[in-house]
């Protein structure tokens, strides 16, 4: 278990999208198709694709359920701790820091592992999705 470098981004660039990085990875899709998903759904909202609402209205709509990370200390659980205490299944985990003006950071984990650009495993989770 532990961090996996993943940059799905088709030119490799190390932009600010986490969250096609993250609903592509889950969802066995590859970029391009993630990004497409993700703006068809922005548009239907008439919100860019990635506000928090947007991304997690196209989970749910694909199955996943959201969960709140309970708050009761709110600093000292970390991403890592969140693959040990879930060492199977998929989930998009959004985080309490490195805030964008649309949201928070996002990182894909599967079966315990979590994939990003860099070592985000210090990071707080605040809430996350995964698909029953």
């Amino acid at each position: 278990m532990g961090y996996r470098y993943c940059n799905m981004n088709p030119d490799r660039l190390d932009t600010s999208d986490c969250v096609v990085r993250a609903v592509a990875l889950v969802m066995d899709l590859d970029w391009d198709g993630a990004y497409a998903d993700l703006s068809m759904q922005g548009y239907a909202m008439h919100r860019i694709l990635m506000v928090n609402d947007v991304w997690g209205e196209y989970l749910k709509l694909n199955g996943f359920k959201r969960s709140i990370i309970p708050d009761m200390c709110p600093n000292c659980y970390t991403i890592k701790e969140f693959c040990i205490d879930h060492p199977r299944g998929r989930y998009v985990v959004a985080t309490g820091s490195h805030v964008v003006a649309t949201g928070s950071h996002v990182v894909a984990i599967v079966d315990g592992n979590y994939y990003d650009t860099w070592d985000s495993g210090d990071e707080v989770p605040i809430y996350y999705w995964w698909k029953r």
